[in-house]
């Protein structure tokens, strides 16, 4: 069964043409930096690599790209969209309504769109995933796979919010936790890999940036919570603030509501503090002496920090932490900001293995570390796939 996981981040796109049940990765790249002044694109197959810049405007642009290259008369891996058995698609929000892996109708379409509200950087671009790729693999099974799956295990002390229980009850308003595909690729990889169920606390840090408390296997609490804005400091979201914030922006500067929801979701962040939302960008500018870039990394770290801190007294232990994403397996320099002085929790990170670049699984902590620090590649798509793979297959 040939499937293609279509990843759509907020700011880009991974994708993979994997053969199922063998796991085997036809194809595979991502476009990033969607909607900036350059983008980047990589197309990766056995016998090609190919790393392009050039603008993609949006996230339809990038899967039409996308498309192209599979198809390509040299370099592409399908002759027709035929081929393709079906398309597994990474939904970030799905409510109440979706628990498990579901096949796509129009029915789980308008309710992804209903959802825009509560994650307007990302079911948006899902949803526009699933139409383009219904226009071009137009044989092809479409499957989504939700983000907020995972966290379902949660407990009511931990979703419930301090408000009014019939908004709860009858409105479904609670902590629904998001990146699950990766916060359970990874502990599972993890807990192989130690092998014991243990305390975790997976740190995913892309664009968007969650954590999660994993107890057992079993998410037990995470950063985000209603909608994919709160917690940790991101790329262009503020993550927690104080709501009455919300209410004087309003009453008292004037902004209105879609001002400020906009200004939250897309101003804010490490792009608010510095002018950049790409790490990138903000590290090289933080070597080169900028006080500014200088500290948005530190109060990056210093949030993360806090909540490995509670999540650490929720789970009443910590056996282990994980970086992961983007800037969490590449960034050696938020990794050491986030593990410097945190010897009280058992955690020693090894500034040389903490440089070392690598795409497999890695401990970077001292030996005599209590705690283990580990780097964890990510392979959403994998996750995914084997998620569409086992609900076709019964």
């Amino acid at each position: 069964m040939k499937i293609i996981i279509i990843n759509s981040g907020s700011s880009s796109i991974k994708y993979q043409l994997i053969n199922m049940p063998t796991q085997e990765v036809i194809c595979s790249g991502m476009i990033d930096r969607i909607g900036l002044d350059t983008s980047n694109l990589t197309y990766v197959t056995s016998n090609t690599k190919l790393d392009e810049s050039l603008l993609i405007a949006n996230h339809k642009i990038g899967l039409e790209k996308i498309a192209q290259l599979l198809m390509d008369d040299r370099i592409g891996v399908i002759k027709s969209t035929q081929e393709i058995d079906a398309i597994g698609h990474r939904v970030v929000h799905g409510g109440a309504t979706f628990s498990n892996t579901v096949v796509i109708n129009e029915e789980v379409k308008e309710k992804i769109r209903q959802l825009f509200d509560l994650a307007p950087l990302h079911n948006p671009a899902n949803l526009e995933g699933i139409d383009v790729a219904q226009e071009i693999f137009a044989t092809a099974k479409q499957v989504a796979v939700f983000d907020t799956a995972f966290h379902q295990t949660i407990p009511v002390i931990a979703y419930k919010y301090a408000i009014p229980s019939k908004l709860l009850t009858e409105k479904k308003i609670r902590v629904y936790g998001f990146h699950g595909t990766s916060h359970k690729y990874v502990s599972e990889k993890a807990i192989e890999y130690l092998e014991k169920s243990s305390k975790i606390i997976s740190i995913h840090l892309g664009n968007g940036c969650s954590m999660t408390a994993i107890q057992d296997g079993k998410s037990m609490d995470h950063t985000m919570g209603f909608s994919p804005s709160n917690g940790l400091i991101m790329g262009t979201r503020s993550g927690d603030i104080d709501h009455s914030l919300i209410f004087y922006l309003i009453n008292t500067l004037g902004y209105t509501p879609t001002e400020v929801n906009n200004l939250l979701l897309k101003e804010s962040g490490m792009l608010g503090l510095t002018g950049y939302s790409d790490l990138r960008d903000i590290e090289s500018n933080a070597e080169k002496g900028n006080v500014d870039c200088q500290l948005a990394l530190a109060m990056n770290a210093y949030r993360i920090r806090k909540y490995i801190g509670s999540y650490t007294a929720a789970m009443n232990g910590l056996d282990a932490i994980i970086f992961t994403a983007g800037i969490g397996e590449n960034s050696s320099y938020i990794r050491k900001l986030v593990c410097t002085d945190m010897d009280y929790f058992g955690i020693e990170i090894d500034m040389e293995k903490n440089e070392i670049r690598s795409k497999e699984i890695r401990e970077i902590n001292t030996l005599t570390s209590r705690t283990k620090i580990m780097v964890i590649p990510t392979n959403e798509e994998l996750e995914i796939s084997n998620q569409v793979y086992n609900l076709l297959l019964n």
